[in-house]
């Protein structure tokens, strides 16, 4: 019951726990990442996703123009990272044929700049002072023609997208995100100049 009571474990997860050692230990992982959240800041996920030729998608935000950004969005009530990772990238872009090749280990943090902080904690209904992100790296897996930034799954934040480079990646991005762009590019950047596979 020590671990139901540290890990907030329901009773079901704590059965499951006993009875399946590879469940229980992504369970207690996954805890483990959400109580680790940084205090003040709302959980979000972003998607570093790489075609066939380790270019970057990004796309153009429709309320920022000249701002490019990666995929990334809130996690949900109940919902595991991985699991929001999946579900931000469909809904921002259409896809579905991805596959994980590596995430950054802890939270990544950034602060609103003050316009915008009052205007998503109207939006949210929060008194959030940023985003604590969980980075995933993944490996686009489809055809082009997956892509649609206006999917009809959420209302439409993009103009437009393109695949890019680490340095664009990171130049093209708004002011208060670039930190935290900046190290995700360093953390996947093994990954990101070994040879793509054919």
């Amino acid at each position: 019951m020590e671990i139901r009571e540290s890990l907030c474990l329901t009773p079901a997860e704590v059965s499951e726990v006993a009875c399946d050692s590879s469940w229980s230990q992504k369970l207690v992982l996954e805890k483990l990442r959400m109580e680790d959240l940084p205090k003040g800041y709302r959980p979000n996920v972003g998607v570093c996703i790489l075609n066939s030729d380790n270019q970057i998608y990004v796309a153009s935000r429709l309320n920022v123009p000249g701002a490019w950004q990666m995929p990334q969005g809130g996690i949900e009530d109940d919902e595991d990272p991985k699991s929001a990772a999946f579900r931000e990238l469909q809904e921002e872009t259409g896809i579905v044929s991805a596959e994980i090749i590596a995430e950054v280990p802890h939270w990544l943090t950034y602060d609103f700049p003050p316009s915008v902080k009052a205007k998503v904690n109207r939006l949210w209904g929060g008194e959030w002072n940023g985003q604590a992100q969980k980075w995933f790296l993944m490996r686009f897996t489809g055809n082009e023609s997956e892509i649609n930034s206006s999917s009809g799954v959420k209302d439409t934040e993009f103009s437009e997208w393109k695949w890019t480079s680490p340095a664009e990646v990171i130049e093209q991005a708004v002011d208060y995100k670039r930190p935290v762009y900046d190290e995700v590019i360093r953390t996947f950047m093994p990954y990101l100049n070994s040879k793509p596979e054919k």
